[in-house]
């Protein structure tokens, strides 16, 4: 017997997502349930070779819901997530609103994904469990197995951000912009704060007292929180004109001393991650060649003489997968496979 699935946010760029790989990786479920906004009532979307109708969040019944996969914003999430864990679901939640709560796990399941264990032995629990930020998923899958290795003493992070990070309009934006600037006609920003196609934006979301935007600190706090709150961290996170795709520039300094050798090998070996690294022109993974793909791509990986025990290396993964669908239905098939999951008996 299969399991009851519901998507909250399932029109969206991630809830897209995560309906194809449901169906994709052949999730053992006997009914999927599409919830969005009223406005998006009745709007059919695709599920394998199905076609399922949106229902509406506001009046659905969650009694009986095993899984509910939410990727509507932290505002959503807020108001519903601890209502829809109420009634016996496990919520997957993909937004920022539940990441830093001391009581919910923080959760890449090839890194941490033991948490589960002690979580769900809780008598007393929200039935929440938070899906990282998409930079900080690819981020942390490429550190565990070197930090397990060296121990990660600080870390130094540039991201180059896709616009698909920021939903469909943004997506639609850069690809306005981009054909205005042929046939002249120049299209002002609204999802971003200066024009994105051929440019690049070192913003992502609101500026913070201290200078750093809130995305930067959300790399810092869920690496902290996912890894090892004893890592030092400073971040630089740059939106750049890619339709889909987060790429990362990492410099890493560690308190034992590794080699970019051992590092490769290691890498190899750890699970989620494919080491692309050849010392030749185009012998490295960029974002076009990642989309799609399931696999965190390592490439790059160097030795850093101007810091004691540095490497530096390139993180390549597709945001809508590893970043946001993918793991978030990585961690629902972790508590099954671990045994953790009981079917919520329905009335």
């Amino acid at each position: 017997m299969g399991y009851k699935i519901a998507i909250v946010g399932a029109t969206g760029n991630v809830g897209q997502e995560m309906l194809r790989i449901l169906a994709e990786r052949d999730f053992p479920a006997d009914e999927v349930v599409a919830l969005a906004s009223s406005r998006s009532i009745g709007r059919e979307l695709s599920y394998g070779d199905r076609r399922i109708k949106c229902l509406n969040l506001e009046n659905f019944d969650f009694t009986g819901t095993d899984f509910c996969l939410m990727s509507a914003g932290a505002k959503i999430s807020r108001q519903w997530a601890e209502k829809i864990g109420a009634t016996g679901a496990i919520v997957i939640d993909n937004s920022s609103c539940w990441r830093y709560h001391a009581d919910v796990p923080l959760v890449v399941p090839e890194v941490n994904g033991g948490v589960l264990e002690a979580y769900m032995a809780r008598k007393k629990r929200l039935n929440i469990i938070a899906n990282p930020n998409c930079s900080t998923a690819q981020l942390v899958l490429a550190l565990k197995p070197l930090h397990d290795l060296a121990t990660i003493r600080r870390l130094v992070v540039s991201t180059y951000q896709s616009v698909s990070g920021a939903g469909k309009q943004a997506m639609d934006e850069l690809w306005a912009q981009t054909k205005g600037v042929f046939v002249n006609d120049r299209r002002p920003p609204h999802n971003f704060p200066k024009q994105i196609a051929f440019n690049v934006i070192p913003q992502i979301d609101v500026f913070m007292e201290d200078g750093y935007t809130r995305e930067e600190w959300k790399i810092l706090a869920e690496t902290k929180k996912i890894l090892d709150p004893k890592i030092l961290v400073t971040a630089t996170a740059v939106r750049v004109p890619v339709f889909v795709g987060h790429s990362e520039a990492v410099n890493i300094e560690f308190e034992r001393p590794i080699s970019a050798d051992q590092a490769r090998d290691t890498l190899r070996e750890a699970p989620g991650v494919l080491v692309i690294d050849k010392r030749e022109s185009g012998g490295y993974i960029t974002p076009v060649e990642a989309a799609g793909e399931d696999a965190t791509f390592v490439s790059r990986i160097r030795e850093d003489a101007t810091v004691e025990n540095g490497l530096a290396m390139w993180i390549v993964a597709d945001n809508l997968r590893k970043g946001a669908a993918l793991n978030t239905v990585q961690i629902a098939e972790a508590l099954i496979e671990r045994g953790l999951m009981r079917k919520t008996p329905t009335n």
